[in-house]
């Protein structure tokens, strides 16, 4: 039996001064609500509500928290409070602006500036579904990433770290604002100290450090998911998981396909991104701004007949082999 997530606060509570007007998102970390300043002002406020560790019956302000888990809740709750108190020193267009952060309710609360438009993970899923060559221009991952890569660059110059960058913790605004949004110190904390069954990290564009307690992280382990969101720009999708690369790599020729369709040189920029090795990553923003506004001319290799013969045949023999596994499963079945 699935445990239940604790409720959100309702419509009209008052927390702060704040008027809460609706839920807006929940994860397993937190709530987001749109709520009303006391000047009339739309925000966001965000609020610490890690579903591992809280219950909260409905109509009701006060996390309850078991007595085993009441330790690992405050070390959430202190790392919460302290990467509000960083991120309101940062005023940068691409990261999300944090305009007050207080205790209430026996929990903390991060107010931010409101935004309205989608998440880069929505318009992936829309361009991949036109089936296009190219999900995105190569002039628009270039430029949407050196946005981000500025504000990614304060922040590590405040010696944070986001640690969950990916397509849905980008939002895209009305106005055309790219800005990174959910930062994950939290998250990361309690993965360190706690022992739980659910994943704390995203699949795919979380770096091969993040899945082990004694590693050292830092600017690279950013970097990395920075190359993983590129990747999902250029295909549609999220590249393997890094446990997966680490027995068998296929990020060369998943982008080998995209020969002639992105430039050479943008698809060395990924794969330098996505080492395995942390050493062998940009080991800072600045590093990776540099060679993505490299000037000079674009290189395109095309695909050679053999290349083109191997992957159909790769494709091939991956589809045989499916049909003669579904077949021998059926045959069992009967049997």
């Amino acid at each position: 039996m699935s445990k239940v997530k604790p409720s959100p606060l309702p419509p009209d509570a008052l927390i702060g001064g704040y008027r809460v007007v609706r839920r807006v998102a929940a994860g397993g970390f937190g709530v987001v609500y749109l709520a009303v300043g006391p000047d009339g002002q739309q925000v966001a406020i965000k609020e610490y509500l890690p579903a591992s560790l809280v219950t909260r019956a409905p109509g009701t302000a006060l996390p309850q928290v078991a007595p085993e888990k009441l330790s690992l809740y405050r070390l959430g709750l202190k790392s919460f409070f302290e990467e509000g108190r960083s991120l309101a020193q940062i005023s940068h267009p691409a990261v999300v602006s944090v305009m007050n952060f207080f205790r209430e309710n026996e929990t903390v609360y991060m107010v931010m500036n409101y935004l309205e438009g989608a998440s880069l993970q929505d318009f992936i899923v829309i361009a991949r579904d036109l089936k296009q060559p190219k999900v995105f221009r190569e002039s628009t991952i270039r430029s949407l990433f050196d946005e981000i890569l500025r504000g990614l660059r304060i922040v590590h110059q405040h010696k944070m770290l986001h640690l969950d960058i990916k397509p849905a913790n980008i939002f895209i605004s009305d106005d055309d604002k790219a800005v990174l949004i959910d930062f994950g110190a939290a998250r990361e904390v309690l993965s360190k100290e706690g022992n739980f069954v659910r994943p704390m990290y995203t699949p795919g564009f979380a770096a091969p450090e993040m899945y082990r307690r004694d590693s050292s992280m830092g600017p690279w382990t950013d970097i990395y998911a920075i190359g993983a969101c590129m990747y999902a720009c250029m295909l549609g999708f999220p590249p393997n998981e890094a446990p997966q690369r680490q027995s068998s790599d296929k990020m060369a020729l998943a982008l080998k396909r995209l020969q002639g369709v992105y430039s050479d040189n943008l698809m060395e920029v990924v794969q330098w991104c996505m080492a395995l090795d942390p050493l062998a990553r940009p080991q800072s923003v600045f590093a990776l701004q540099k060679q993505l506004n490299k000037g000079g001319e674009r290189r395109y290799s095309r695909m050679t007949v053999g290349d083109k013969v191997r992957m159909q045949l790769g494709t091939i023999v991956t589809s045989t082999r499916k049909s003669v596994l579904k077949n021998t499963n059926i045959g069992t079945k009967l049997k």
